[in-house]
């Protein structure tokens, strides 16, 4: 797959789970490029200085996502 110089990220997935992700998404008042964004940002972080038990970031994730 082609990496682009745009801000754009397309990616194709099951259309049942992009409809169960946006489900999820709606509860929670999040857009899936609030949460892409989100999810993208901590994962960098972790992937930086790895992920620790009471990591904050992993914990604001879930609980976005209760």
């Amino acid at each position: 797959m082609s990496i682009g110089k745009s801000g754009r990220v397309v990616i194709e997935i099951d259309p049942e789970l992009k409809m169960a992700l946006h489900a999820v998404l709606i509860k929670n008042g999040l857009t899936l490029k609030e949460w892409f964004v989100l999810a993208a940002e901590n994962y960098l972080i972790d992937a930086k200085q790895g992920s620790l038990p009471f990591d904050e970031n992993e914990h604001q994730m879930k609980e976005i996502l209760k």
